[in-house]
């Protein structure tokens, strides 16, 4: 075998459409544009999800959803399952990442607690955000709320 003999095998080259590039070629004229109008033209360019003067998908669909950038979500965790975390692994420290640890929020998430529910013993809670009704409980029983 020698390089000068190399060549692809029978079928894999195709040669291109030469288009635009006489009458003889079979593709000149018009060169495959069609007669007149936008399309033959240079320059021409369809906007984007244009569907020939039909309404756009895009404006047939109801709007829904908004997602406000400003605001904080808060995973609510109310004083009744505080208790119910205590009981279950018997600690009276709750803290952010004992709570992640055990996988009850995300390590990304912002916890809040609120005043519902009944508390039984003292307890230390670490949260971003605590309500009135809930640090007042949970000092009554001479626990502690620490907000990050």
């Amino acid at each position: 075998m020698k390089l000068s003999n190399l060549k692809p095998a029978t079928g894999a080259t195709k040669s291109r459409k030469r288009i635009a590039r006489g009458t003889g070629s079979g593709r000149g004229g018009t060169a495959t544009r069609g007669h007149k109008g936008a399309k033959s033209r240079s320059g021409w360019k369809s906007k984007r999800n244009f569907e020939g003067g039909q309404m756009p998908l895009a404006m047939r669909l109801p709007k829904v959803g908004f997602k406000n950038t400003d605001k904080i979500y808060y995973v609510p965790m109310n004083l009744a399952t505080l208790e119910d975390i205590a009981k279950k692994y018997s600690t009276t420290e709750i803290s952010l990442d004992f709570l992640v640890e055990k996988g009850i929020v995300k390590k990304t998430s912002k916890v809040k607690i609120l005043g519902n529910g009944e508390l039984s013993k003292k307890v230390t809670v670490t949260a971003h955000a605590c309500s009135a009704s809930a640090k007042q409980t949970i000092e009554n029983l001479g626990g502690s709320v620490n907000l990050v």
